[in-house]
């Protein structure tokens, strides 16, 4: 039979997947309003009652030398350049995390306490400085730690001391009060007072070893950048004035040990200095004791000195000599120069070097008279009385000249004679020299070593002094410690929105996981995704329990759904036998027989005659009051020849018009039974009786009582049924079909629930009231 043609419910009519997918979530509303009514009310507790956290950053300049490199740096500073030098950037970084440094910073500022006001859920810290009164610790045992009393003003004079276990007592301000974890001072702040008299406050003491650790942890710094020196610290704390407090300090406390480190190097090297000085006065005194011995000895104050001064001398004198010797060679020249004939009237050069000043005025008087007289003969005659006169004024100057060049010539000539005498008398001092000067050599090697480490030192220590004194720090603040206006923890953004995605997300999650752990059959889809057997219909819960729910008058949703199928079983029949129908399923407990029973009745309703036969061997058959009694069913007449048709049909008391065939008695061999001979002979003799013989089987997942039938089958109508039949099952109906072990084969989806059945107008959600009806035919 071809049931390419046969109609399907959902053909045209379902819905996309996403509609699908939405709906199985909208199932579940009151979990996802549940989730959020409780991430709202745990959002609000939550930013209520959870201690704000507040960020502080500070910035610094790490002071290094390599910040300006073309900065000079004498040699004498050279020991201040070495204490301050250049800084690697990572080791400052990690220095000030270090736990030693923030436990000098908590013990500078006192923190061995903490202060909180009491709450109804939580206690609130607060800073020391807002405090009408200070704690004063002379001794803090151990066992103090985590340790928590209750002050409580009274006035400004008394405290009420609370303790765990103990009595409260009364105190007076400024008294010691001594426990045996501790021993402390409590002091007033009259002007806080005043505002909170009486108000109690929680104090509890705490290892400052383990604040160090945990603010160390909650310490960010990083560097600007690689190629800055700049680094920003970074605290996050519920108190932003003690988070401002410890950051202040703890660059002033870097600050400190960095000093400190370099005056403790510089104070260890003056003293090694001092040392050594000491002892190289010491070898300096023997070392000079022996050269005055030994210039005493040899009646000598300073060789080197004599030596260079007698070479000195002698350059001297050379030099004196060869310029009295230019001089006496200029003079000789100019004396040729005047007395050679036939240069009487010619000026006299002026160009050379004549250093005597009375011989350079009688040269430039000449030359000036000289110029005259010729400058007068070019108008007039050699005969003017006035050119006789110049000429007998420059005969004057020449002899004037001439007798001046030999006075001269007398001068330098003994000058030069008596410098030659000198520097000859300062060599042979020098040749002297030598010998004396040897013997001093070892000595004042010994002297100038001693003299140049002892200098050398001195200066050491000078510049470490100085150090000392001119030790600056190594961290300038640029930002002072900043405290933000809003917490940063919580962040009332983020949590609500972390509380929605939770609120929304763990519903959504649960139902999805329970989608996916679910291996029964919940969507048409599912079951269409699987198989292409047609689908006659869907059948919605049967929310009255009856076994027949269908009657001449009955408009109930699952009555129109039974009419439905019908109609499209007669669809899907059309032109073919449709007299013997068999009603199987994958499992027991999938509605096999209501199913069978109630289209029994719709065909009945329909005017058809119909027998309904149990074929189900393996169980105990539920029948209605009006069926053969005990021993008289399908097992008897198959199993015996005396048993006739009509002995085993009787009508039904539930279904006006229709007869039934019980299952009859439990055989030992169900399977055998059902291929028994007599099996086509009844059902050769009800189809001259009935319409359609309707039979209700074993289901085929589980025995194969149902295939032993399909010789005789016309149709097969398989029930699936909605959150009961696994998924894997349908693979059983997709090898039905193509094995054609029961052929041709329909499908019927049964108990479909509102998560099951989508809106294809069935009623109470599926279109249709109690008391309308509408037929729906896919």
């Amino acid at each position: 039979m071809d049931m390419s043609n046969a109609p399907l419910q959902s053909d045209g009519i379902e819905q996309p997947n996403h509609k699908f997918v939405i709906a199985r979530y909208l199932r579940y509303w009151y979990l996802f309003a549940l989730g959020l009514l409780l991430a709202l009310g745990g959002t609000y507790l939550y930013i209520r009652y959870t201690t704000p956290l507040y960020s502080i950053s500070s910035l610094i300049l790490i002071k290094d030398r390599r910040d300006n490199p073309a900065q000079p740096r004498p040699e004498q500073f050279e020991y201040t350049n070495t204490l301050n030098s250049a800084k690697n950037i990572d080791n400052e970084l990690i220095l000030l995390k270090s736990v030693s440094l923030m436990q000098r910073v908590l013990t500078e500022l006192s923190l061995n306490t903490s202060y909180y006001v009491k709450g109804q859920v939580r206690n609130q810290e607060i800073y020391q400085a807002t405090l009408p009164f200070k704690l004063i610790i002379n001794k803090l045992d151990s066992t103090a730690f985590n340790k928590t009393i209750t002050i409580s003003p009274k006035g400004s004079n008394s405290f009420v001391l609370e303790e765990v276990g103990q009595t409260p007592t009364t105190h007076q301000f400024g008294q010691l009060i001594r426990r045996s974890y501790a021993s402390f001072t409590v002091v007033s702040s009259p002007t806080v007072l005043a505002n909170k008299s009486g108000k109690p406050f929680i104090v509890k003491f705490q290892d400052l070893r383990k604040a160090a650790i945990d603010y160390s942890k909650k310490l960010s710094v990083t560097a600007v950048n690689k190629q800055a020196s700049m680094l920003s610290l970074n605290l996050v704390d519920p108190v932003p004035e003690k988070g401002k407090e410890i950051l202040n300090r703890l660059v002033q406390v870097y600050n400190k040990e960095s000093i400190e480190d370099k005056d403790a190097i510089a104070a260890h090297t003056i003293d090694f200095i001092d040392e050594r000085l000491k002892y190289l006065g010491t070898e300096l005194t023997d070392v000079e004791k022996g050269v005055e011995t030994f210039k005493r000895q040899n009646d000598v104050a300073d060789v080197s000195s004599q030596i260079n001064q007698s070479l000195v001398d002698v350059s001297d004198f050379n030099k004196q000599i060869a310029d009295y010797g230019i001089q006496l060679s200029v003079i000789t020249t100019i004396g040729q120069y005047i007395s050679k004939p036939g240069n009487e009237q010619q000026l006299i050069p002026s160009t050379l070097n004549v250093q005597d000043p009375t011989l350079s005025g009688l040269i430039t008087k000449f030359n000036e008279l000289q110029l005259d007289r010729e400058r007068l003969l070019r108008n007039v005659q050699l005969s003017n009385p006035i050119v006789e006169s110049m000429g007998e004024q420059l005969a004057n100057l020449r002899g004037n000249i001439l007798e001046n060049i030999t006075t001269i010539k007398n001068n330098l000539t003994y000058t030069r004679q008596s410098l030659q005498a000198k520097a000859g008398q300062s060599g042979s001092r020098i040749q002297r020299v030598p010998t004396i000067e040897r013997g001093l050599q070892e000595i004042n090697r010994q002297q100038e070593l001693k003299r140049s480490l002892y200098l050398y030192l001195l200066q050491k220590r000078e510049e470490a002094a100085l150090s000392l004194a001119a030790t600056v720090s190594s961290a300038r603040v640029v930002d002072p410690a900043i405290a933000s206006d809003d917490p940063v923890s919580p962040q009332k953004p983020a949590v609500l929105v972390l509380a929605l995605i939770l609120g929304l997300g763990l519903p959504f999650a649960f139902v999805y996981v329970k989608g996916l752990m679910n291996d029964k059959v919940q969507l048409l889809k599912e079951v269409t995704d699987v198989t292409n057997v047609p689908i006659l219909g869907e059948l919605v819960h049967n929310k009255s329990k009856e076994r027949v729910v269908i009657t001449r008058v009955s408009r109930t949703p699952l009555a129109e759904m039974f009419r439905l199928i019908r109609t499209n079983f007669q669809f899907a029949t059309l032109n073919q036998p449709n007299k013997v129908v068999l009603v199987t399923s994958s499992m027991s407990g999938e509605g096999k027989s209501f199913f069978s029973l109630n289209l029994a009745a719709s065909l009945v309703v329909a005017g058809k005659s119909v027998v309904l036969i149990s074929l189900d061997l393996r169980k105990n058959e539920v029948v209605d009051a009006a069926v053969a009694p005990e021993g008289m069913g399908m097992t008897e007449y198959l199993l015996s020849d005396d048993i006739s048709v009509n002995d085993v049909v009787f009508p039904s008391a539930e279904v006006p018009g229709l007869q039934r065939i019980s299952a009859g008695a439990l055989p030992f061999n169900p399977a055998e039974v059902l291929m028994s001979p007599r099996m086509v002979k009844i059902l050769d003799v009800l189809k001259q009786s009935f319409d359609h013989i309707i039979i209700d089987s074993s289901p085929v997942g589980q025995v194969v009582d149902a295939f032993a039938l399909a010789p005789y089958v016309d149709y097969t109508i398989y029930v699936v049924r909605y959150n009961f039949t696994q998924k894997a099952q349908l693979e059983i109906i997709n090898k039905i079909q193509a094995d054609k072990k029961l052929f041709p084969i329909a499908l019927v989806i049964n108990d479909a629930k509102k998560n099951n059945l989508h809106d294809y107008g069935y009623g109470n959600g599926y279109g249709y009231k109690e008391d309308e009806v509408r037929t729906k035919l896919a």
